[in-house]
């Protein structure tokens, strides 16, 4: 039995704000359940793990209430990649999320099953729901064209190479289409 959604907001909030607090590896199910004012095994019953709670908490901040990952889609593919670029920018230099997501890379270089969930749990739909909006738009190699949106845009961000700009962001989306072939 899962969380009600209640009960789900508060534990995502808690999760946040403990991980941001205490760093992903001193994130604990005690420590979450105390702050969310929930019992552990209420969370054991949805959650295998404090990392599989904070992933879906970020996942939710960028789905909708179906818990689908929502991709823009107004008909015009570039103006709806590019609004996506501008909100993943947005988000990921919001400064909790900006240490939070850090700290969550700089884990996985410790930690070998930790991978497969950031995949699994937080990557994997995002990557998907670009891809299917890509494949909407007859975009060719739709899952490699993800992949080639949303790797620049984390290189930079994780590696501090350049500022972010409205007109790096066109223009990026505007070349991974031409590389794409799409139009």
């Amino acid at each position: 039995m899962a969380a009600r959604a209640s009960t789900r907001a508060r534990v995502h909030a808690a999760a946040l704000n403990l991980a941001a607090d205490v760093g992903l590896a001193g994130l604990t199910m005690e420590g979450i359940a105390a702050r969310a004012g929930a019992g552990k095994q209420t969370l054991y019953r949805t959650w295998p793990t404090p990392a599989a709670i904070l992933f879906d908490a970020l996942l939710t901040r960028s789905t909708d209430a179906n818990g689908t990952v929502v991709v823009p889609n107004s008909g015009r593919l570039s103006d709806d990649l590019a609004a996506l670029m501008a909100g993943t920018v947005a988000e990921l230099q919001d400064p909790a999320t900006d240490r939070l997501l850090r700290a969550v890379i700089a884990e996985l270089q410790n930690d070998p099953d930790l991978g497969p969930q950031v995949l699994d749990r937080l990557l994997g739909p995002q990557l998907r729901a670009v891809a299917d909006r890509l494949c909407a738009a007859h975009v060719p190699d739709a899952v490699d064209g993800a992949e080639l949106l949303m790797g620049p845009v984390l290189h930079r961000w994780l590696l501090r190479t350049r500022p972010f700009t409205d007109n790096w962001l066109t223009a990026h989306v505007h070349r991974v289409l031409r590389a794409l072939q799409a139009t």
